[in-house]
């Protein structure tokens, strides 16, 4: 499958609307992605690769990830979708480019600090649907304030370091840590009402 580079400006399509072209493996998938989510996840790669043509190709991996999993996994938010997908994909890209160099910390760290919350043991996936999990994740996500969204989603999702997120919110680390240790506890709490050992 040949993948686009660029798109004319077009109104985007609805994601229910995209996710039912990849079900119907119209091609036209990929386009409207492109057109609703380039620019977004081209950042995303850009944040691991640091490099413009890497980044570009992260892209289109993406974009054949989406199409190579949908049907059947149907996601309920595309965007969290495509964006665990590009991670993914740069991360590799990251390794395989600087495979003689450290990886940065900060690159493990923040998805090592769920670790105590999500098991992601075999047993675990025998047990849980991951569909489920995700749903329930989702929804605790949905209920925190704007700023601890933005704490989570930085720093679990885009993988900011704790004295980025600080910056950014004009607060102190100390507090950025203390809003990420509630979030974890709030998290554990949802997980543990759901059925889900912690």
């Amino acid at each position: 499958m040949a993948f686009l580079k660029k798109v004319s400006t077009e109104e985007t399509m609805s994601d229910e609307k995209i996710v039912d072209l990849y079900f119907s493996r119209d091609e036209n998938a990929i386009k409207q992605t492109d057109l609703k989510y380039r620019k977004y996840l081209l950042g995303v790669a850009e944040y691991f690769v640091h490099n413009a043509q890497d980044s570009e190709e992260c892209l289109n991996d993406t974009y054949l990830g989406a199409w190579n999993s949908m049907p059947p996994t149907r996601p309920r938010i595309l965007q969290a979708f495509l964006t665990s997908i590009m991670r993914r994909v740069a991360v590799s890209c990251y390794r395989t480019k600087n495979s003689k160099k450290r990886i940065p910390a900060e690159f493990i760290d923040s998805l090592s600090d769920l670790d105590d919350i999500i098991d992601e043991n075999e047993d675990m996936e025998r047990e849980y649907n991951a569909r489920e999990l995700g749903e329930c994740i989702s929804s605790f996500v949905r209920s925190l304030s704007e700023r601890q969204i933005y704490i989570f989603v930085g720093r679990y999702y885009f993988l900011r370091s704790v004295g980025e997120i600080a910056d950014a919110l004009s607060v102190s680390r100390s507090t950025v840590n203390k809003e990420i240790a509630a979030i974890k506890t709030g998290l554990r709490q949802k997980l543990e009402s759901e059925g889900y050992t912690v």
